[in-house]
């Protein structure tokens, strides 16, 4: 890991960054510049002027992508600061151009508050054809996307869906594996933050027409003092939001009182949580998707030992990578090509199943496609553009 951590530190030093803007047309002569800028750049702009949708054909703005944070809530690190998120933004830019050729601009902010980063994008939103929040802290993200939904263009906040659509495609596939029926899953989410709330609604289709989304039977979330809820009085209003859909029989208890007779344990909390008993208190064939980096809540070969199925882990050294590379590029992909005004819940759930059936040779160590496979993101962008097309949200063209 500290290898990783020097050449990482070496090359950033060395190309001053990862991204770079490129023009796309020459400016050897006059009248490369006369085309490109001034005189003649006025008839672009007077034909947008005319018809501000032109802009998606005429300028960036058709396939780019901006990518905004405070630096809030940063990887594993915390609240480290917009400069300090700036190399993870930058990271991102360079993922939705390697597997979707969107042109992602990284954008940190120096705001404190809800309000300011919702007046900044709407400020922003003219040059962009989408908005990709990231690593923006709970509770304030889920305010910032909320208020953020009829600007135009799609707004969505990655550390939320991203990671709840890969996850989904992961179980849908888990299930296929198992024999389990997804309907009768009992599930335990550890971590109330963006990503397990963002988990628990799509897990129990809130929001969501069930005929395209199948609920699981029950959720359970905890936090680091334990089950969620009604009997809590320590709850934040975020929390108390998550029993309207979750914890159906009012449990109380710890997270190892969850695990007892549960089908699957989903972590997007701390590492090195559980241990291979804690697994076996769980029922027949669990489903471990412990995401928490760099160590998860328990290692892969742990859980197998201990009777897990199918496990899977943020990452990348190890099968069944939980990557939201799998998932944002194609999304943002087909919501561009649709002109889409935002992305709906319908559109998250066609990229779910989108991203369940790339997967070739379905194995219990193989449940996600490789997330350097540069086919999944096309054939999430069809599926995404499709139901965009079928929901109405498509900007006339």
């Amino acid at each position: 890991m500290s290898d990783y951590f020097k050449k990482s530190l070496d090359i950033h030093r060395y190309l001053r960054g990862k991204w770079a803007i490129k023009s796309k047309v020459p400016l050897q002569n006059r009248e490369d510049l006369s085309i490109a800028y001034t005189p003649g750049v006025a008839a672009v702009s007077n034909h947008i002027a005319k018809d501000k949708n032109s802009s998606y054909l005429y300028t960036m703005k058709g396939n780019s992508v901006a990518i905004v944070s405070d630096g809030s809530a940063v990887l594993g690190l915390g609240n480290i600061g917009p400069e300090a998120a700036l190399p993870v933004m930058e990271g991102k830019a360079i993922l939705f151009k390697e597997f979707a050729d969107i042109d992602g601009v990284p954008l940190v902010l120096d705001a404190k508050s809800a309000a300011e980063i919702i007046t900044a994008v709407k400020a922003i939103a003219p040059t962009f054809g989408g908005i990709n929040l990231e690593d923006i802290a709970a509770p304030k993200c889920f305010e910032i996307e909320e208020a953020l939904q009829d600007i135009g263009i799609p707004v969505f906040h990655d550390d939320q869906h991203g990671t709840a659509i890969v996850l989904l495609a992961a179980l849908i596939n888990a299930c296929k594996v198992t024999g389990k029926d997804i309907k009768q899953l009992k599930v335990v989410i550890n971590g109330a933050g963006a990503a397990g709330t963002a988990i628990a609604k799509l897990l129990r289709c809130v929001g969501h027409d069930e005929a395209a989304c199948i609920p699981v039977e029950d959720v359970l979330v905890c936090d680091s003092q334990g089950i969620i809820s009604p009997d809590r009085s320590d709850l934040n209003d975020e929390k108390k939001k998550l029993l309207a859909y979750t914890n159906r029989h009012n449990r109380n208890g710890k997270l190892l009182d969850a695990l007892t007779n549960s089908d699957v344990f989903i972590g997007v909390s701390k590492g090195n949580l559980l241990t291979g008993e804690n697994i076996k208190l769980m029922n027949k064939d669990p489903i471990i998707l412990a995401m928490a980096n760099p160590i998860p809540e328990i290692m892969p070969d742990e859980a197998i030992t201990a009777g897990a199925a199918v496990v899977g882990t943020g990452r990348s050294d190890f099968p069944n990578q939980v990557n939201n590379v799998l998932a944002f590029p194609g999304i943002f992909r087909g919501a561009l090509e649709a002109r889409a005004t935002r992305i709906t819940e319908a559109m998250k759930i066609a990229a779910a199943y989108a991203l369940a059936d790339a997967v070739n040779h379905l194995a219990a160590d193989h449940v996600l496609p490789d997330p350097l496979n540069r086919n999944v993101a096309q054939k999430i962008a069809e599926a995404v553009k499709q139901q965009a097309i079928k929901d109405g949200v498509q900007r006339p063209l």
